[in-house]
């Protein structure tokens, strides 16, 4: 006979509770178990010392005669220090879609047109402010000279003016 150390549900709707059981292999999940070594509350925190319990004697005794865990209760396994798991590798879980792929590509391709976009409006922006202050110089310079041109003249009037009212 085969012997499974697996989980076996209970608990309300959305309410989940498991019992950590040893059964046949061939018997349906929440049916007839042999024994219950455990229980697993996922509803509690993860860092909660009673989300997992488990009888560690019972369980290395079932180990011992050969049945096998569920994937999830050699996770609780190896978390207790009873079995070692090896860490499973899939590279290629992480990686997205060809779709997913062609979207970052378009959208790659438009940040950069964006950017060159920005770079030449920038430029454009920049090149006529330059001539705008290459053109206002010399008519700064001009407006200068009349402005001095014209306090030399507002000076010299009121000296002419006193000195027609001094007579």
């Amino acid at each position: 006979m085969a012997v499974a150390i697996r989980l076996s549900r209970g608990g309300a709707k959305k309410r989940p509770y498991y019992r950590i059981v040893v059964s046949d292999s061939r018997s349906p999940r929440d049916g007839k178990y042999l024994e219950q070594i455990g229980t697993y509350n996922p509803m509690l925190p993860k860092d909660s010392g009673e989300r997992v319990k488990l009888d560690e004697d019972r369980a290395r005794h079932w180990l011992s005669v050969g049945a096998t865990p569920s994937d999830r209760v050699h996770r609780f396994l190896d978390a207790a220090g009873i079995l070692e798991r090896a860490p499973k590798n899939n590279p290629k879980k992480g990686e997205p879609g060809e779709a997913a792929k062609e979207r970052a590509e378009e959208k790659a391709a438009k940040a950069a047109e964006a950017e060159e976009a920005a770079k030449e409006a920038a430029a454009e922006a920049e090149a006529p402010v330059e001539e705008a202050a290459a053109e206002e110089a010399p008519a700064e310079e001009a407006a200068a000279e009349e402005a001095s041109a014209e306090e030399a003249a507002a000076e010299e009037a009121p000296a002419e003016d006193t000195e027609e009212k001094a007579e």
